[in-house]
């Protein structure tokens, strides 16, 4: 195979071209959940789909990155794709593709996409990779439900340097006729979503407008619509799920599910390294009595979520453990963390070409506000801190690669 030269290079000709040499197998997909957004696909998703789930339904899912394995992209009817399933539908893609030009992320979806059709399911939930319009997942002409989680500054480089710009990919999910349950906006990214809705005929359900989500008494409060659901509070993490998990209860009730399937969504759903409490991990044995976390986060909205999951916390000293990749907003990601932090220990990402290195990620966390040393890996990082401080809040965080190599020496 001949790789395409660009690593990202956003447009749907190679993904089409492929799909058609192979049958079009997205048209012989069950029905189709499609999510786009900045913030909150991944948990948005991941509720979607334990509460379909709990109401006995089967899912193929498909989300991005990977974290330890790459066999977490592709959930055949709830199971991660086995190795033997995954190299023969790479091995099928690629042979159709021939000495074709295809990016990786392509042709990965083509074959999740290619695996979808070989198993029976109900439902097929698709997370977009980047952006929307021009994604690989965006080959569904007619999926049954659409999803915009959040849209803040991430990827400028390739969706634009506006959250109008960036809004306008994320809305080019939207089809005619399709509804689109819309995540909390600001003003900007709504004005445009609502315009290309308006456009082409998507009916949407708008946060603020047509449902509203909050907690009340220690228990989540949607209302649509249909009326209102008292609900227990998501079992993962953080005020910001609040939001996803409203998203995710209108999702499931359009969808036809009942008040037990929404509660399997709040309470099932699992999404690792997005503020996941690590427990029984071997880095707790480097500090035995320390509070451990892990967050994948690494753009400025993501920096404010974890500034206000930390605030809502217990008191408890915090320190960071922290690495970035060379293409993100550090300063952005670690302003709002500043007030909630002690410390920041930077280290280089393992084996990970982008990663900025500890002492340039040191200098922009102390640009940002942060008292910061550095470590040659988050053991030594971790170590250095249950020395001073035994009994500290730790968050692992700043990058998806970095949480990965995390899980990976679980």
């Amino acid at each position: 195979m001949t790789l395409h030269p660009k690593i990202i290079d956003l447009t749907l000709g190679r993904v089409q071209r492929l799909l058609a040499a192979l049958d079009r197998p997205e048209a012989r997909l069950p029905p189709v959940v499609h999510i786009a957004g900045t913030n909150g696909k991944g948990s948005t998703l991941a509720m979607i789909r334990a509460g379909l789930e709990g109401r006995g339904q089967r899912c193929h899912a498909y989300t991005s990155p990977h974290l330890a394995r790459f066999h977490e992209r592709i959930r055949l009817a709830g199971e991660l794709i086995s190795e033997p399933a995954l190299i023969d539908v790479l091995d099928e893609c690629l042979a159709a593709n021939g000495p074709e030009t295809i990016t990786y992320f392509e042709i990965t979806t083509v074959a999740a996409i290619l695996a979808f059709t070989r198993v029976p399911a109900d439902w097929t939930l698709l997370e977009v990779g980047l952006g929307g319009r021009m994604d690989a997942t965006n080959v569904i002409d007619a999926p049954r439900l659409t999803l915009i989680t959040p849209v803040s500054f991430d990827h400028e480089q390739y969706l634009g340097d506006t959250l109008a710009k960036i809004a306008f990919e994320k809305a080019g999910i939207l089809k005619r006729g399709v509804p689109c349950v819309v995540g909390r906006q600001g003003d900007e990214a709504l004005d445009v979503i609502e315009a290309q809705a308006a456009r082409i005929g998507a009916p949407l359900l708008v946060h603020g407008q047509h449902w509203h989500a909050w907690e009340e008494r220690g228990r989540l409060i949607v209302q649509d619509d249909t009326g209102l659901a008292d609900l227990p509070l998501p079992v993962l993490p953080g005020p910001h799920q609040i939001d996803n998990a409203g998203a995710a209860v209108v999702a499931l009730r359009h969808l036809g599910a009942e008040a037990s399937a929404l509660e399997a969504a709040v309470t099932q759903a699992e999404w690792p390294a997005r503020m996941q409490r690590l427990r029984n991990h071997p880095l707790q044995a480097i500090a035995p009595e320390a509070e451990l976390w892990l967050d994948g986060g690494h753009n400025p909205a993501a920096g404010e979520m974890i500034a206000r999951t930390l605030s809502a916390l217990p008191p408890r000293e915090t320190h960071l453990i922290c690495g970035m990749l060379n293409t993100k907003d550090v300063q952005g990601y670690l302003r709002p963390l500043a007030a909630e932090a002690a410390s920041l220990t930077a280290v280089t990402i393992p084996e990970t070409t982008a990663t900025l290195s500890a002492e340039e990620t040191a200098a922009r966390a102390g640009e940002a506000g942060l008292a910061t040393v550095t470590a040659p890996d988050v053991a030594t990082a971790l170590a250095g801190i249950a020395e001073a401080t035994p009994a500290a809040r730790v968050l692992i965080c700043g990058s998806l690669y970095l949480a990965g190599a995390v899980l990976r020496d679980a």
